[in-house]
């Protein structure tokens, strides 16, 4: 990721719309800023979320609230838990995520 052309500025997630995003079960909110090419989202999943697709595009993750499960399609299963993070780059390991009991996460991408 190169980051070029982005003034400084602050961001208030509270005032960033929420799209939502259903899963096989439960739902994904994602308030998300577009900075040039790069993609900020602050995505909360509901409790009992399990994406409906496997992921090939590159994130770094931070989990700030919950806890996640991360499936990669190799068969492992990483679990994320508040203050941890993952990073993975475009077209390496496909994941999807899930929780039990929801998450609120950090992503850029």
């Amino acid at each position: 990721m190169k980051i070029t052309d982005i003034p400084f500025g602050t961001t208030d997630w509270s005032s960033i719309e929420k799209t939502e995003h259903p899963g096989i079960t439960g739902k994904a909110y994602w308030r998300t800023c577009k900075f040039g090419d790069i993609r900020v989202r602050m995505v909360e999943y509901t409790a009992g979320y399990l994406a409906d697709h496997w992921c090939s595009k590159g994130h770094i993750l931070l989990c700030l609230e919950g806890e996640m499960q991360t499936e990669l399609d190799d068969g492992r299963v990483l679990t994320l838990k508040a203050g941890m993070s993952y990073q993975v780059a475009d077209g390496a390991e496909a994941h999807r995520s899930s929780t039990a009991s929801g998450a609120k996460l950090f992503i850029v991408d």
